[in-house]
């Protein structure tokens, strides 16, 4: 059965997403802790997904998010402005002078290399987007009124505060209620969580969360942290994924949440920060899917390859409504995203589609 989403005709926008975008701080091939440069970008788990499905499949997109006004606020600003995702709903907090009420969130990340593995130092205390919560947004004018067709958010966002919690549980209420596709990526991070309740606080947040979602996306860390399903036959590493007991493990989820009408997640096996074999599988109306395995992937940069898959399976229903499709384009899109540096997407949806029916890496002239 196909996913029951509002065409294009009737919605102002084909994706919104909900969530934190950071300053990226990369030292490129060296170490943050002896470099004397940085590149900047700009990144976050659930405005990644609205950046690729702009600047890749060419969606109509837009983030709700927020930032202080002053002169890196307005940097974050243009980058979102380059990546093509609409701003009007960007809320904008008056600067201090010194960033002790509110500020912008850093996020300094290095790649590893080899044995060296990647390393983020997160500096986000206090932003602007963790003190959004309940009725900054009109989400009844957003959905209702405007027309979304699919909406996305994730719990890296939940986990910024008490109060984005709430606003997430709000926004994916509404959309819900006005027959938005609602995706959730569950983007577990213990480091979030500690300080406002920890793992019981988490599987209390994301089970509310959970209860209005459609299409549930997160490896098998996620949904064991954040829903309390296990994996069997995971060992403490991950270093070994197997497929079979990760499918039983799903199943159980969809039994538990029967709104879930897709479940999806990649299949990493890291061998090196540089080499990782990579595939995606997802279910969908009581069948899984697989896409083809990327094995021995060679990765510059892993940071976004999830929220590549996530754009790309969001894609995949949006303009075929197929879960193969679906699968095929995540796996395809998040591979490629491992490719270059930064967060976010840098491929083309021809680049996808080459990948997808087996294209190698022939130079192209």
């Amino acid at each position: 059965m196909s996913l029951k989403i509002k065409s294009a005709k009737e919605c102002a926008f084909d994706q919104i997403s909900l969530g934190e975008i950071m300053l990226r701080l990369d030292p490129g091939e060296g170490r943050i802790r002896t470099t004397r440069s940085f590149k900047v970008w700009e990144g976050g788990g659930e405005y990644n997904t609205s950046r690729g499905l702009r600047k890749c499949f060419g969606l109509r997109t837009a983030v709700a998010t927020a930032f202080v006004d002053n002169e890196v606020g307005h940097l974050l600003e243009d980058f979102v402005m380059q990546g093509g995702v609409c701003t009007d709903f960007i809320k904008w907090s008056e600067d201090d002078g010194i960033g002790r009420t509110v500020r912008n969130g850093l996020n300094f990340t290095e790649r590893g290399f080899g044995i060296r593995g990647a390393v983020g130092v997160p500096d986000r205390g206090n932003t602007a987007a963790s003190k959004l919560k309940p009725g900054d947004f009109d989400w009844d004018h957003i959905f209702g009124k405007l027309g979304v067709r699919w909406f996305h958010t994730g719990g890296i966002f939940a986990a910024l505060s008490e109060s984005t919690a709430a606003l997430t549980i709000e926004a994916v209420k509404a959309a819900a209620k006005h027959g938005t596709i609602v995706s959730y990526d569950l983007n577990y991070r213990p480091s979030l969580w500690k300080t406002i309740g920890g793992l019981k606080k988490a599987q209390e947040v994301n089970r509310e969360i959970a209860k209005y979602i459609d299409v549930m996306i997160g490896n098998e860390e996620d949904f064991t942290a954040s829903l309390g399903f296990e994996v069997k036959g995971v060992d403490h590493n991950i270093s070994k994924i197997e497929v079979d007991a990760f499918k039983a493990m799903i199943e159980t989820a969809v039994k538990e949440f029967p709104n879930f009408k897709a479940a999806g997640t990649t299949l990493r096996v890291v061998k090196t920060a540089t080499v990782n074999d990579w595939s995606a599988i997802c279910w969908h109306d009581g069948k899984f899917y697989e896409s083809r395995k990327y094995n021995d992937l060679e990765i510059l940069d892993r940071v976004g390859g999830g929220d590549g898959f996530a754009s790309g399976l969001s894609f995949g229903f949006l303009e075929h409504n197929d879960p193969q499709k679906a699968v095929e384009y995540g796996a395809a899109h998040g591979a490629l995203a491992s490719t270059t540096p930064g967060d976010t997407s840098m491929a083309t949806r021809k680049e996808v589609e080459k990948q997808i029916a087996g294209g190698g890496a022939r130079v192209v002239r």
